[in-house]
C-alpha cells in the first residue's frame, strides 16, 4: 500500500455509481417491516395526490356545469378529508424512514470502526489519521439524506411519475405525448452533466479529507508549532487546503446546478406544447376545459417529481463520492488475520523461538535476514544495537503486529500464526515507547491493561512502578479524571502510567520497547526496582538504548546488518570487545 500524505490527494479504486448504490441499499434489508409500512403509506399518498386532478375535473365538468352546489360541497368536503389524511401519511413516513435511516448510519460506522481496529499496522502507517477520522464521521453522516431519499423520493416519485403517464394517456394520448415530448431532451442533458459531475464530487471529498488530515495533524502538533513559531507557515498551508476545498466545491456546484435549469426548461417547454395542442382541441371540439385543466396539473405532478428526482440524482451523485470512500475501507483486507485452523492458548511457559526468519516492510529492502535464536521460559533478552537495525521489528513480530516474509516464529513450539490473536495477545505485556493515556479516569487508564483488573490489582501494579506515590498526590486519586493524552502529566508519569497498564494484565511474556527512555534516571532506578519481582519468572524482551539498565538481563543480542551480531550477557559480551563492548564503552564516555 503506497503512503498518502496529509496534502495529497487519495487514489481510490473506480466503482460502478450503481453497484455502490445497490450495495448501499442493501442495508436497508435489514427493515423490510419497516419500509413495507413506508410503502403502504407512500402508496395511499400517491392515489390520494392522483386522485386530486380528477376531483377537480369532475367539479367543473359535472357540478358546475350542472350547477349541482350540495353535490360540489360534498365532494369538497371529501377532498379536504384524503388531503388531511395525505399530510398525516407524508409526516408518519418522514419519521418512520428517519428512524430507518439513522439506525442505518450506526450500522455502517460500526462496521467501518470495527473493520478499522482489524487493520494492521501498514494500513496506519499509509495515511494520516484525519483522513481516516473523515471517512468514519463526515462520509457516513453524507450518507443520511440518501438512504432516506432513496424510499421517500425515489420510489414515491417514480411510481408517481408513471402513473401519471398511465392516467394521461388514457385520458387522451395526443395530449400526453404532447406534454411528453421534452423528455428526451431532458435525458440528454441531465446525462451529460452527471457524468462529469460525480469525478468533481470525488476531487470535493479529497479535498476534505487533506484539510481534515492537516488539522488533525497540526493540532497534534501544536507544541511543536508554536516553539519553533511556525504558525504562519501552517496557517498559509491550511489557506492554501482551504483554496482548493472552496474551489473544488463550487467547480461541482457549477455542474450540479444544471440540473435544476435543465429540467425547468423542458416542463416549461412541455407546458407550452399542452396548452397548445390542448386550446386547439377544446376549439374543434374534441377535448373539454375540464380535461385541459386536470392535464395541467397532471404535468406539473409529472414534472414536480421529475425535478425532484433530477435533485436526488444531484444529491446522489454527491454523497456516492463519500460511500466509496467507506466502501474502499471496509474492502481493505487486514494484513493480519485469524488462520482458520487457528487455536486459542489457555496459558503458555514463555518459551519463544526465531526460526530463520526473514522480515521486510518494503519488497528488496531486508530488516532481518535468516536470524534464529531460542529464548527460555522467564529468560531476560535484551536487544540493542543502532537505530533501525530491527529491534523493534522482533518484538512486533513476537506479537504478530506483522507477518515473517520467511521461517517462523513460535511461542512454546507453536507457530504464532496457528494462534488466534486475542489468544496471542492476551499472554503478551507490550509497552511501547508511545506512551498514550485515554481520557478517563486514572484508574480506567490502568485497568485498560486488564478489563476485569480488580483496584487492588491496579494499586498493586501502580506501586510496583512507584506511581502509586504521584497518583495520591492528584485531586482525587485513582479517580482523578486525565485530560486527552494525559495532558498536565509529566512525561515521566505518563510513562509510569503506561508501565502500571502494562504489568495490570500479568503476562506470561513482558516486552519493553524503550520503556525507560523517557524516565529520569532517579525515577528510572525506582522502576528498575519496581518491576524485578514482576520479571521473574516470566519471559521478557527489553528494548533500550540505555546499556546501563539492561546489565541484569541474562542474554544481550546485538541486532546490526539484518541480523544477531553477537549474544551473550554483559560480562561475556564485554570480555569479547566486539560490537556489544564498542556501544558500551561509546554510550560510557559520552556520559563522561
Amino acid at each position: 500500500m503506497s503512503v498518502n500524505a496529509v496534502k495529497e490527494d487519495e487514489q481510490l479504486t473506480q466503482v460502478a455509481q450503481r453497484v455502490t448504490l445497490f450495495r448501499l441499499l442493501r442495508y436497508l434489508l435489514g427493515y423490510k417491516k419497516q419500509i413495507a409500512a413506508v410503502l403502504v403509506m407512500m402508496g395511499i399518498s400517491i392515489g390520494i395526490i392522483l386522485a386530486n386532478p380528477l376531483l377537480i375535473e369532475r367539479a367543473i365538468d359535472v357540478y358546475i356545469a350542472k350547477k349541482d352546489a350540495h353535490g360540489l360541497v360534498r365532494l369538497g368536503i371529501f377532498a379536504v378529508c384524503l388531503n388531511v389524511l395525505l399530510i398525516l401519511l407524508i409526516k408518519a413516513r418522514m419519521y418512520l424512514m428517519a428512524k430507518i435511516s439513522n439506525q442505518v448510519l450506526l450500522v455502517i460506522r460500526q462496521e467501518l470502526y470495527t473493520h478499522i481496529q482489524t487493520l494492521g499496522f501498514s494500513f496506519f502507517n499509509s495515511r494520516p489519521t484525519g483522513k481516516i477520522l473523515a471517512r468514519v464521521i463526515g462520509d457516513v453522516n453524507s450518507l443520511k439524506d440518501v438512504l432516506t431519499n432513496c424510499v421517500t423520493t425515489l420510489i414515491p416519485e417514480f411510481l408517481t411519475i408513471c402513473a401519471v403517464v398511465g392516467i394521461m394517456l388514457a385520458k387522451d394520448w395526443r395530449l400526453a405525448l404532447a406534454a411528453l415530448l421534452s423528455i428526451p431532451l431532458m435525458i440528454v442533458g441531465v446525462w451529460t452533466v452527471q457524468s462529469r459531475a460525480h469525478i468533481r464530487w470525488q476531487i470535493y471529498r479529497k479535498k476534505g479529507s487533506n484539510m481534515n488530515a492537516f488539522v488533525h495533524e497540526d493540532l497534534s502538533g501544536m507544541r511543536v508549532v508554536q516553539s519553533f513559531c511556525a504558525q504562519e507557515q501552517t496557517q498559509k498551508t491550511f489557506r492554501q487546503l482551504l483554496k482548493e476545498h472552496g474551489e473544488a466545491f463550487v467547480n461541482a456546484c457549477r455542474l450540479a446546478d444544471a440540473f435544476g435549469p435543465i429540467v425547468d426548461f423542458c416542463w416549461g417547454l412541455s407546458t407550452l406544447l399542452l396548452y397548445f395542442v390542448g386550446v386547439n382541441r377544446i376549439l374543434d371540439g374534441r377535448s373539454s376545459i375540464g380535461v385541459l385543466i386536470a392535464f395541467g396539473s397532471y404535468i406539473s405532478m409529472f414534472w414536480h417529481p421529475v425535478l425532484n428526482l433530477s435533485n436526488f440524482y444531484n444529491q446522489l451523485i454527491t454523497n456516492l463520492a463519500g460511500a466509496e470512500r467507506i466502501f474502499e475501507i471496509i474492502d481493505t483486507p487486514a494484513d493480519i488475520v485469524n488462520q482458520e485452523n487457528a487455536v486459542s492458548l489457555p496459558g503458555i511457559s514463555g518459551e519463544v523461538t526465531f526460526s530463520h526468519v526473514d522480515f521486510s516492510y518494503e519488497d528488496g529492502i531486508p530488516v532481518l535476514k535468516d536470524v534464529s535464536f531460542q529464548v527460555k521460559p522467564g529468560e531476560r533478552i535484551a536487544l540493542v544495537g543502532p537505530t533501525g537495525a530491527g529491534k523493534t521489528t522482533i518484538i512486533n513480530l513476537i506479537a504478530r503486529f506483522f507477518d515473517v516474509k520467511g521461517g517462523g516464529v513460535l511461542i512454546d513450539g507453536r507457530d504464532v500464526r496457528e494462534i488466534t490473536l486475542e489468544s496471542l495477545r492476551s499472554r503478551l505485556g507490550i509497552m511501547t515507547q508511545e506512551n498514550f493515556l485515554f481520557s478517563g479516569t486514572v484508574k480506567e487508564n490502568i485497568r485498560y491493561g486488564k478489563l476485569d483488573a480488580s483496584d487492588e490489582e491496579i494499586i498493586a501494579a501502580a506501586k510496583a512502578v512507584h506511581a502509586h506515590e504521584f497518583i495520591m498526590e492528584m485531586e482525587k486519586g485513582y479517580d482523578t479524571v486525565l485530560k486527552e493524552r494525559g495532558a498536565g502529566l509529566s512525561v515521566g508519569q505518563k510513562q509510569l502510567l503506561a508501565f502500571a497498564r502494562t504489568l495490570v494484565s500479568k503476562p506470561a511474556i513482558l516486552i519493553l520497547d524503550e520503556a525507560t527512555s523517557s524516565i529520569d534516571t532517579r525515577t528510572e532506578l525506582l522502576v528498575q526496582a519496581g518491576i524485578e519481582t514482576l520479571l521473574k519468572d516470566r519471559t521478557s524482551f527489553v528494548v533500550a538504548h540505555r546499556l546501563s539498565t539492561i546489565r541484569s538481563a541474562d542474554r544481550i543480542f546485538v541486532i546490526d546488518d539484518c541480523k544477531i551480531k553477537e549474544m551473550g550477557s554483559h560480562f561475556e559480551l564485554m570480555e569479547k570487545k566486539g560490537a556489544y563492548y564498542q556501544l558500551y564503552m561509546a554510550q560510557f564516555s559520552q556520559i563522561q
